[in-house]
């Protein structure tokens, strides 16, 4: 039996803001190395001979980074399967089960999230394979984290007897719910509690047929949208109709709680989910203060406290135990044991309509990326990059005029019936209402400012008539 990763890349995450926004998840943010938290997923299992290709789901709106970072780091996928909306985990699963079931009807899932830290990979692969020897047989596997702590914010799992023939391998004798502090320490103190982790491996089939038989709901569902899945471009979208009408639940509400052929395999991997700034804090290299510091940033008398700077210079005096996070729109500043409220800001930005959740200041497309510079009355500033080989849809706008300013690299542009080509400071205008494409034919990155002057300057006001990425 092969064991094939399944990587859940979805969710829009809100507990690393203002670093994590909507359009760019935790997941992928480079948060502890050079590669984003997807990329060390991968990487990470990229030697082991017993593995298959991954499979990767995740959501419309992040597929391009998804496939990019991919690229990036030289791993081809089994696929990229694209949920029309976010479900939750049970049924991300199911749609990757009928993915895999298609080619292999013997195939062994293992179900990891791509934001999770795990230090030990050694011991992590130890773990995988003591699960696969159950999950062969039958079983749901689970992994339980070993608890360096009272953590009131993960659930528990406590094991029961050891399951016969399989070396470190244990019934599981029921789920716990995130525990009060005290009754966390109760926990840690007895060795047969763990963290649940959310990472499982089973076969393929044996969940959908647990599935089935506690939430026929979701099974139907996700059976229904993915025979119904169609080819786009290089990713498989699940059918959006069929998709919507399946409730959103996780594996362990869904299947894990209700089984009784689950097992768990306690591991001591250092792991860690990365679920706040404090988080996060914990497993980074800090100086001797305490401290760390990441971008231009200036401490004195700092102590245990975490201070990066994405855009500005930042110093910090005379404090301890704070988070404090720089964006070129949004800073944060926040005590380590009030970490748990920056959901509340995510919420209260949503609420007043405002956009600090949704986008950085640097927004990114399949073709590169834009980012503003600048805006007032009636006109905005841009700084566009396209890759080579990228480009743009051929468009319209009804409210704006452009104006663009190669900076660098060579521009193909696109205005009404004219088709030109602009280098180093040439420039080009486009009025409102003219279709126009701007590409890159070259083989460096083209770089251009582009001056927006109009009515109304919001990305909404575009007209798509022709895209190679097929977007609507």
């Amino acid at each position: 039996m092969r064991i094939y990763p399944v990587i859940l890349a979805g969710g829009s995450g809100t507990r690393l803001w203002p670093l994590s926004r909507e359009a760019l998840p935790k997941q992928l943010l480079p948060l502890c190395s050079n590669f984003s938290m997807l990329q060390e997923t991968l990487l990470r299992l990229s030697e082991w001979t017993e593995l298959m290709p991954p499979l990767i789901t995740c959501g419309n709106e992040h597929r391009f980074l998804v496939a990019e970072q991919l690229r990036a780091i030289g791993i081809t996928p089994l696929g990229i399967l694209l949920e029309p909306e976010g479900k939750n985990t049970a049924p991300s699963v199911a749609a990757a089960a009928h993915f895999l079931l298609k080619d292999d009807k013997e195939a062994l899932m293992l179900v990891l999230p791509a934001d999770h830290v795990i230090a030990d990979v050694e011991a992590f692969h130890v773990a995988v394979q003591r699960a696969a020897q159950a999950a062969r047989s039958g079983a749901l596997a689970t992994f339980g984290i070993v608890p360096s702590g009272p953590e009131t914010g993960y659930g528990y799992i406590r094991r029961g007897k050891a399951v016969d023939g399989t070396d470190g391998c244990y019934s599981v004798e029921k789920f716990v719910e995130k525990p009060d502090r005290p009754t966390a320490e109760i926990f840690v103190a007895d060795p047969a509690y763990s963290w649940n982790s959310g990472m499982f491996l089973f076969l393929a089939s044996r969940y959908l047929e647990e599935l089935n038989a506690f939430r026929p709901a979701i099974a139907d569902s996700c059976r229904k949208a993915f025979n119904d899945a169609y080819r786009d471009l290089d990713f498989c979208r699940l059918d959006e109709v069929f998709f919507a009408t399946c409730p959103s639940e996780s594996i362990d509400y869904a299947v894990m709680e209700h089984t009784a052929h689950a097992v768990v395999v306690p591991a001591e991997i250092g792991w860690n989910d990365v679920g706040s700034w404090s988080a996060l804090w914990q497993i980074l290299d800090d100086d001797i203060d305490g401290n760390v510091v990441r971008g231009d940033v200036y401490t004195d008398s700092v102590k245990n406290s975490m201070i990066r700077a994405e855009g500005r210079f930042v110093a910090v005096v005379g404090v301890e135990d704070l988070i404090v996070v720089e964006t070129k729109d949004a800073v944060l500043v926040v005590h380590k044991d009030q970490v748990q409220k920056v959901k509340k800001i995510v919420d209260d930005l949503r609420t007043n309509n405002r956009t600090e959740h949704l986008n950085h200041t640097k927004v990114y497309r399949p073709w590169g990326s834009y980012e503003g510079i600048d805006i007032g009355d009636r006109f905005q500033v841009k700084r566009i990059t396209v890759n080579p080989g990228g480009k743009l849809s051929l468009q319209m706008h009804h409210h704006r005029a452009e104006h663009w300013v190669v900076v660098s690299g060579t521009a193909r542009v696109t205005c009404g019936e004219e088709e030109k080509f602009l280098t180093e400071n040439e420039s080009t205008y486009i009025p409102i209402g003219v279709n126009h494409r701007l590409e890159n034919p070259g083989k460096m990155p083209l770089h251009l400012i582009e001056i927006q002057s109009g009515g109304y300057l919001g990305e909404d006001d575009i007209v798509r008539f022709e895209d190679i990425y097929k977007r609507s």
